[in-house]
C-alpha cells in the first residue's frame, strides 16, 4: 500500500466540489506544513477554511464559543482514549440515585467487576448510583469516566475522581458521542430520563446505521422488571403499530441474569470482529474465514439485505490500509448492504457469530472502532 502523498499533491477542494479561494489555500498549506508530512492534512485543510467560513458567516461569539468547547472536548477525549483503543470497553448507564446495597447497584457493581475480569474496561458518566457501583466493581484501572458539569456540579466518584482517564464536558451531546464512539458494547440499568435517552439514542444510532453494530443490554436486578416492563412497551406500542421493523427487536437483549447478559456481549465478539463500509460494500472482519457453505446459506438466507451482487469472501481493502497488522489479516466478507436493514444485520451478525472458532479469541486486541460515516 502506497502512504498518502505529500501535502502538495492533495486536492484543492472541499467536499462537494467547492473550491478554496487562491489567496487561502498556500497560507492553509503553509500552516498545516510546518507540522510535517501528516497522512490526514486534508482534512485539516477543510477545518480551518470552515473556520475562516465562519468569519465571512458572521458567526455570533456565543456561537464560536460552541464550536470551540466542542471541539477542545472532543480532542482532549479523543487523546485520553487514544492509547486504550485496543482494549474493548463497555458504556454503563444507570440512575445516579441507586443507593448503594440496593438491588440494582450491587447487579451493575457485579457485572462491572466480572467484565473487566474477562478483560474489558468499563466507561460511564463517573457520577454516583448506578456509575459508581460499576466503577468500584470494575476498580480504577478498568475505569474511565465521562463527567458532565452541571450547575450544581456533579462530582466525580471517588474510584476515578482525579484519573487521568477522567473525562469532563461542558455538553450532554459531546459527552453522548464519545459513549458510543469509545465503547464496543452497551449496558444499561435502571434509571430516569437520563438512562432512557442513553438507551434510545444508542438504539437509534445502531438502527439508522449511525454508528457501528453493538450488543446493546438491558439488566434488571434478579427477578426485576423495570426493563422488561419497557420492552413490552416496545412490543406494544412501537413494534405492533409498525413503528418499528420487527427485526430491530434483535438490536437489545433484556435479562436479570448476568450469567445472560455478559454472554450477549462475548458472544457478539466470538467470530464478528469489526466492520466498515468500504465505498459501496459492506465488509464485516471475522475472527476465523466463512467457509463455502456459510458463504452459499448467506447468498440464499440474507439476500433480502443486498442492494445488488452477492455476498463473498474479501481479504483487506485498500481502504484499511492504516489499520494494525493483526486486523489487516484478518479473514472478511463483503456485501453490497443496502444501509437499511440494521436489525436483519444484527441477525446476520448473530449467525455469524454460531460458527464454531477454530482457535479460541480474546475480547481485545485490535477492536478496530472505526468512524465510516457514523456518529462522527
Amino acid at each position: 500500500m502506497e502512504p498518502p502523498g505529500p501535502l502538495k499533491s492533495r486536492r484543492p477542494f472541499l467536499p462537494g466540489g467547492r473550491e478554496l479561494p487562491p489567496d487561502l489555500l498556500p497560507l492553509v498549506r503553509q500552516l498545516i506544513d510546518t507540522q510535517g508530512n501528516y497522512a490526514h492534512a486534508d482534512l485539516i485543510e477543510d477545518l480551518l477554511h470552515t473556520g475562516v467560513k465562519l468569519i465571512r458567516d458572521g458567526a455570533t461569539r456565543g456561537d464560536l464559543k460552541m464550536l470551540l468547547t466542542s471541539l477542545k472536548e472532543l480532542r482532549h477525549a479523543f487523546r485520553v482514549f487514544a492509547p486504550y483503543r485496543s482494549i474493548r470497553k463497555v458504556s454503563i448507564f444507570g440512575s445516579a440515585r441507586t443507593a448503594p446495597g440496593e438491588p440494582d447497584y450491587i447487579q451493575a457493581e457485579r457485572f462491572a467487576n466480572r467484565m473487566a475480569q474477562l478483560g474489558y474496561m468499563i466507561i460511564t458518566g463517573a457520577g454516583g448510583g448506578i456509575m459508581e457501583a460499576a466503577q468500584g466493581g470494575a476498580g480504577r484501572e478498568k475505569s474511565f469516566g465521562v463527567n458532565i458539569r452541571l450547575p450544581h456540579e456533579q462530582r466525580a466518584n471517588h474510584t476515578i475522581e482525579n484519573d487521568p482517564k477522567l473525562v469532563n464536558f461542558k455538553y450532554f451531546f459531546t459527552r453522548k458521542v464519545v459513549f458510543v464512539k469509545e465503547t464496543n458494547a452497551i449496558a444499561l440499568f435502571p434509571g430516569g430520563f437520563g438512562t432512557h435517552d442513553e438507551g434510545f439514542e444508542s438504539l437509534t444510532l445502531v438502527q439508522t446505521g449511525k454508528t457501528d453494530p453493538i450488543p446493546i443490554v438491558f439488566i434488571d436486578p434478579p427477578g426485576g422488571s423495570y426493563w422488561r416492563d419497557w420492552a413490552e412497551y416496545v412490543e406494544k406500542h412501537l413494534n405492533r403499530r409498525r413503528l418499528v421493523d420487527p427485526e430491530d427487536l434483535s438490536l437489545f437483549k433484556v435479562t436479570d441474569d448476568l450469567d445472560e447478559a455478559i454472554e450477549e456481549i462475548r458472544g457478539f465478539y466470538r467470530n464478528f470482529h469489526s466492520a466498515r463500509f468500504v465505498r459501496d460494500e459492506y465488509v464485516i472482519r471475522l475472527q476465523q474465514p466463512a467457509s463455502d457453505s456459510l458463504i452459499e446459506e448467506l447468498n440464499r438466507d440474507y439476500a433480502d439485505m443486498l442492494e445488488s451482487g452477492c455476498f463473498r469472501r474479501s481479504d483487506a481493502l485498500r481502504e484499511e490500509s492504516d489499520l494494525p497488522l493483526e486486523v489487516l489479516a484478518l479473514p472478511r466478507i463483503a456485501f453490497p448492504f443496502n444501509r437499511r436493514s440494521m436489525g436483519r444485520l444484527r441477525q446476520l451478525i448473530d449467525r455469524l457469530n454460531r460458527e464454531k472458532p477454530q482457535t479460541p479469541c480474546s475480547p481485545s486486541p485490535g477492536s478496530a472502532r472505526e468512524s465510516d460515516g457514523s456518529i462522527v
